[in-house]
């Protein structure tokens, strides 16, 4: 085979193993990426070469590529049970907040064992606003559209002054600028936005929310809900828990709901079917006897025990369970506020929330009872810890985590408090059973789809995601797609077997409510942040586990296997459908992946993105369902060192289950590129194909002679699982043809295209994919990254450049590409 690069590539190339990545190379033992491709998780080597917890600050330079313009700021430090110390910062850009950007640091015994968060790569964002804070808030009042504002109300005001013992406090939204990505805007999604961001507090209709406007533009780039409400129609409903012994507190006619043994204490108010907190009331009794008598009556002035109560039981639980000191681990106050109406004297308020300050109940109405039982008072509260903790952005995926972690304390404080106290009447993984007046109730974590939820990742029920999240749409399905974590946790705390919506059979051994309460809270307040995904969670999880239960232990299996039923990521081996047994497959393996590899596969649930894995990637623990014949589409591409060659693919699934792919029909796609792009291949499974789980075999060789078994030279292969429904006996199957990308002739094409070259001032910057550049980065002829070229627009801005040889490494935020560049 030629050769494929000049000398001075070679030289190139050979640089960018410096000794500073050498090092870092041998520190790192597994990196997982967030969706922006910047790192989610990294772990440490335990080796003489770990990072010390004074070096926390070069970590996060090397591991996170931190440039002048970025800032991360230490904003608290916390140590836990198990002997680790957690740092945290918050990221800057040019001093300016990146919202939801947090970055934690975990080390124990001085040594960094991890690093994990969220970082946003900002690069040349204009941080001077066109827009001032006046005309910005006025975007925001538009877009949320009230009748009134909480700062309209003189009352209200005079209330939060005196609330806040500061008379200058105001519900008035005060402007903040910070970078956030935009989650909104089409033309600009998912790009880092200079924008302001308002707490715009509507007192009719109510509601209250982060509202982020384009600095710019004006347009509204993000919203992320304080006030969660427990359903999209109604929420959690009342539950009498029986004669219960509280202490309150003495005041003049009597006694009144407020106790300061817990915390800074928890008092209880009387709305009066009003939605005033400042015209709220005490409840008094006047012998310290709260007797049905008196407080079952028409208003329903019972419920006050079961709020006080319930606040009581969630604040024991966290204290006793996780050693947290209520919601905010700082013994917070907690205040609740019953026969609330969000309009005075109506009909009834079909709902429960935590409006960022205090709890808020409804008296019900046509669907629910008074929202008062135990589960609401857990699942609201819920809600405050997740806000002092990792702060899940209310609205898709994280939103629906955010719920759904609610929902899991809900049923862990219930659980309790029924053993505890010996509670009656109560279902620990059924949602408010006990506020629906037809009986039933809102959620089930054992059986999700019996109300409506999906119980696998994107499987039934799953609501799809939007840019534009209302409550129309339920910013994005939070309270639907919670269903995912709450069976992940149903089956983590009791276990169970079956098959799950994408035809992935499982079985999880439990590890009981109380270990999985503790995993749950570990990986909700050490590792989860803001916009964190389901895919994310899983690796949190994992970690979580690991830190409470050690590397391979039960529990780390279990919610291991338990996220595979549910859709995400692949088992850990034990109680699933396994790649075949009975038969061993040949080997297949590229001898060098100097040139070319490939860097994605992508069928049904099988999506895997990756550098160069030695010629030969073992994926066979990953798998996912076909169905006999269905027609199917498998996506793929290669990844190349610097210039895109034609390369030859040939896909393969082993139908008849013989352990080779020599049968007709089993080679499903067949085909030749010269694109470093996505292609797709379309094949239909045929409807005789033997049931069960068998091979997938992936091949991209620069030869047009490699088969299905053999060594070649240059290259890889990646095996998967495939699991066929519904089939039966043999039958043959189309050859597809390669499809996407561009030309499928043998021309050489460039992945990537710059020009001028030799530049003076400016190199333009194109990929033959279409797709458009998210970062640049200049190495020397000796490997050293050079800061003084900038960035921006798909332009790279050269002329501080020394004139010579550089090399230029881009990326679409998939793959990277390479190629050399002279600076005159």
């Amino acid at each position: 085979m030629i050769n494929k690069y000049s000398a001075a590539t070679l030289l190139l190339l050979g640089g960018l193993t410096s000794t500073a990545l050498a090092q870092d190379f041998s520190r790192v033992q597994t990196k997982d990426l967030n969706d922006n491709g910047t790192p989610y998780l990294v772990k440490f080597r335990a080796a003489g070469t770990a990072y010390k917890l004074s070096e926390a600050r070069t970590v996060l330079k090397e591991q996170l590529e931190l440039t002048s313009d970025d800032q991360m700021v230490q904003a608290k430090t916390e140590a836990d049970q198990l002997g680790f110390v957690h740092e945290k910062y918050q990221q800057y850009y040019k001093g300016i907040k990146v919202e939801h950007a947090t970055y934690s640091v975990h080390a124990r015994q001085g040594n960094v064992e991890s690093i994990s968060g969220q970082f946003e790569r900002v690069r040349g964002l204009n941080i001077t606003p066109s827009l001032d804070a006046k005309a910005a808030l006025e975007r925001a009042v538009a877009f949320v559209g009230a009748k009134t504002y909480m700062w309209q109300d003189a009352q209200e005001e005079a209330g939060l002054k005196q609330q806040e013992n500061n008379p200058a406090a105001t519900y008035k939204p005060q402007g903040e600028l910070v970078v956030m990505r935009n989650e909104r805007s089409t033309r600009q999604l998912g790009k880092p936005t200079l924008a302001w961001k308002f707490n715009v507090y509507a007192k009719a209709p109510l509601s209250r929310a982060y509202i982020y406007v384009d600095a710019h533009s004006g347009e509204i780039v993000g919203q992320d809900n304080i006030i969660k409400h427990a359903g999209a129609t109604a929420t959690f409903a009342t539950a009498y828990n029986g004669t219960r012994s509280f202490a309150t507190e003495t005041t003049t006619g009597g006694y009144r709901l407020r106790e300061y043994t817990r915390g800074l204490g928890i008092e209880t108010y009387n709305c009066k079917k009003g939605n005033s907190y400042t015209s709220a009331t005490d409840f008094i009794d006047a012998d310290n006897n709260w007797t049905a008598a008196e407080y079952n009556n028409a208003n329903f002035d019972n419920i006050a025990g079961d709020a006080h109560f319930g606040a009581q039981a969630t604040y024991d639980y966290w204290k006793l369970v996780h050693n947290r000191n209520s919601f905010d681990n700082a013994g917070a106050k907690i205040k609740s506020y019953v026969h609330f109406d969000d309009v005075p004297g109506g009909a009834g308020y079909e709902n429960a929330y935590w409006n960022g300050s205090v709890m808020t109940y409804g008296d019900g109405a046509s669907t629910f009872k008074p929202l008062t039982a135990m589960d609401v008072c857990g699942h609201e509260i819920g809600h405050a810890v997740c806000e002092k903790t990792a702060n899940l952005t209310y609205q898709n995926e994280s939103g629906a985590m955010n719920e759904g972690f609610s929902d899991i304390w809900g049923a862990c404080v219930e659980a309790r408090a029924v053993s505890t106290y010996g509670l009656t009447g109560k279902s620990t993984w059924l949602i408010g059973e006990e506020i629906m007046k037809a009986g039933g109730a809102l959620r089930s974590m054992s059986n999700p789809n019996a109300y409506g939820q999906p119980d696998t990742y994107k499987g039934t029920n799953w609501r799809a995601t939007t840019t534009s999240p209302t409550q129309a749409n339920d910013y994005g399905g939070v309270h639907t797609n919670s269903g995912v974590l709450n069976f992940w946790f149903y089956l983590l705390s009791q276990g169970g077997s079956g098959t799950n919506d994408i035809g992935s059979a499982y079985s999880v051994t439990g590890s009981g409510i109380d270990a999985a309460a503790k995993i749950a809270y570990r990986t909700e307040s050490v590792y989860l942040t803001a916009s964190s995904t389901y895919a994310n969670a899983r690796t949190a999880s994992i970690s979580a586990a690991t830190d409470l239960y050690g590397a391979g232990s039960a529990q780390v299996t279990a919610v291991t296997n338990a996220w595979y039923a549910v859709g995400v990521g692949a088992a850990a081996g034990g109680g699933t459908t396994p790649p075949p047994t009975t038969v061993t497959y040949c080997a297949s393996k590229g001898t060098s992946t100097a040139y070319e590899w490939i860097d994605y596969v992508k069928l049904g649930t099988i999506a895997r993105t990756s550098a160069a894995d030695a010629g030969y990637y073992n994926g066979t623990a990953t798998s996912t369902s076909i169905a006999a014949g269905s027609s199917q589409t498998i996506s793929f591409s290669a990844g190349f060192a610097s210039t895109a060659y034609t390369e030859y693919w040939d896909i393969y699934i082993d139908y008849n289950q013989d352990g080779d792919f020599l049968d007709a029909g089993e080679t499903i796609v067949t085909g030749s590129s010269a694109s470093a792009g996505t292609l797709t291949g379309t094949f239909t499974v045929p409807t005789t194909a033997k049931s069960g789980a068998t091979r997938l075999r992936v091949v991209l060789s620069d030869a047009s002679a490699t088969a299905s078994c053999n060594s070649y030279s240059y290259g890889e292969t990646e095996d998967y699982t495939v699991n066929i429904t519904g089939g039966a006996a043999l039958a043959p199957a189309g050859v597809a043809s390669l499809t996407g990308g561009s030309s499928l002739s043998n021309s050489i094409e460039k992945a990537i295209t710059v020009f001028p070259n030799p530049a003076a001032d400016v190199l333009n910057i194109a990929l033959a994919s279409k797709a458009p550049v998210v970062s640049a980065t200049v190495t020397d002829l000796r490997g050293a990254r050079v800061s003084n070229a900038r960035f921006e627009n798909g332009q790279l801005h050269v002329a501080g450049l020394a004139k010579g040889i550089y090399l230029l490494t881009v990326s679409d935020g998939q793959k990277s590409f390479h190629e050399k560049f002279v600076k005159e």
